[in-house]
């Protein structure tokens, strides 16, 4: 009798539970505010981040939170903030290290990268020219990576990330003429091969894209095997396919999934389009669309394509 008694309240309490659970798990979705919305008007969430972000992330909130007044910290919790998909808070902690800082070019470098996850192109390119303006005749720096590779080297610079992210956000504006300029100043400022290969994937995309046939070649001119690549092997991988090094089947060997997949998937679209299969680009772009890594510039890239 006893045993009935205590196994009667242990079961209603594991039922309630499991019905409070699944009802959350169903709810969870709907409840949130969207990360961003896509450019044909979707919501758009943020996946879980994981427990090694989180920790980090509680841990630049505290250093943050201890000195409000340092810039790095206020750069490291904002960065951290993106980390854990919560951009738009990011954003907003980007702009009050903007309001004690306004002469660091720091804040609006990564203000504008995270303008470009959530679609709003035009904020981005006025935080990365302001951003472009602040640095102009200053010594180039490091910039310390928050991901860091496999062989915990940087391989980007300040000045490379501003003319780097305002090229990309005059590309998804479609301002071909605008996003050759910076991504040829992105190239100019850094000479390890990660730098070469990113830049030159998107300038040679551009001229491709403006009918610049007799130019793009030469811009693969530095694109060999042997180049010394720690992080961006997506980008090596589509030029040395662009230059005709290794096949496509070549290229896809290999390769780490999540956004480098999208970079690469969307450098192969339009590759094809440049030797005239549009038809073979445009499915790529809807296959890259299909997918979740929607804050990964080749998602954004394939979404500006089809819907802009």
């Amino acid at each position: 009798m006893q045993a009935n008694q205590i196994t009667f309240p242990l079961g209603l309490l594991l039922l309630c539970y499991f019905f409070v659970c699944c009802h959350s798990d169903s709810t969870t979705q709907e409840d949130k505010e969207p990360a961003a919305t896509s450019l044909n008007g979707e919501p758009l969430y943020a996946s879980a981040p994981s427990e090694k972000i989180l920790i980090q992330l509680q841990e630049k909130e505290h250093q943050y939170r201890i000195r409000e007044d340092d810039p790095d910290n206020i750069i490291w919790y904002g960065r951290f903030l993106a980390y854990a998909g919560r951009y738009k808070e990011a954003i907003a902690i980007f702009s009050e290290g903007i309001k004690r800082f306004p002469e660091d070019a720091r804040f609006y470098r990564h203000r504008g990268h995270r303008y470009i996850t959530i679609r709003e192109f035009e904020k981005s390119i006025e935080d990365l020219k302001k951003a472009a303006l602040l640095i102009d005749g200053k010594e180039n720096q490091i910039e310390p990576d928050g991901l860091p590779n496999a062989q915990n080297i940087p391989v980007s610079t300040l000045h490379g990330n501003i003319w780097y992210h305002l090229g990309l956000a005059y590309y998804l504006q479609h301002d071909f003429t605008a996003a050759l300029t910076a991504f040829i100043n992105c190239l100019r400022s850094g000479s390890n091969d990660d730098n070469i290969v990113s830049a030159s994937h998107w300038i040679y995309t551009i001229m491709c894209r403006i009918n610049r046939s007799n130019d793009h070649d030469s811009v693969l001119d530095r694109i060999d095997t042997t180049m010394n690549i720690i992080e961006n092997f997506s980008y090596h991988k589509l030029c040395l396919l662009y230059k005709g090094a290794i096949t496509l089947d070549q290229a896809r060997r290999d390769l780490p999934e999540g956004p480098a997949m999208d970079a690469f998937e969307y450098g192969v679209a339009r590759w094809y389009a440049c030797q005239g299969n549009q038809d073979k680009c445009d499915q790529l772009l809807y296959e890259i669309v299909s997918g979740e890594g929607w804050a990964s510039f080749g998602y954004i890239a394939a979404e500006a394509d089809l819907y802009q």
